[in-house]
């Protein structure tokens, strides 16, 4: 996976979440999180990294949980005829069903889209 990728996913959510300062973003280790052009991206949005040590996925249960719902609900189901298919599904799965339908034991049984509606209005 290149930075490139990874940086415009997460300057796409920027630009669409707005997310205040000091917002935690949980990631692996991979060489595209530590690049020059992610940590910048980060900083001058104000963002902390969470960056696992090595060996140790509990520092980072967040992403691995979000990965292994992926997986397990989605990409191991599916046989993607093309890559631009599998994009477009796995864009659905999460912009559809996983951030709007599908509920989150870590937020009080909620999904993402209802616990940030309660998060702004409290």
């Amino acid at each position: 996976m290149k930075a490139e990728l990874v940086n415009n996913a997460l300057l796409m959510a920027i630009w669409q979440r707005k997310p205040p300062k000091g917002l935690i973003w949980h990631t692996d280790r991979g060489s595209q999180y530590a690049s020059e052009s992610h940590v910048k991206i980060l900083n001058d949005h104000h963002i902390i990294q969470s960056m696992s040590r090595k060996g140790d996925c509990f520092d980072n249960a967040v992403a691995e949980s979000f990965f292994h719902s992926l997986k397990t609900e989605l990409v191991h189901q599916c046989k993607f005829k093309t890559r631009e298919e599998a994009k477009q599904i796995i864009f659905e799965y999460i912009e559809v069903f996983y951030n709007r339908i599908r509920i989150h034991s870590a937020i009080g049984y909620l999904s993402p889209e209802e616990f940030e509606v309660i998060q702004k209005s409290a």
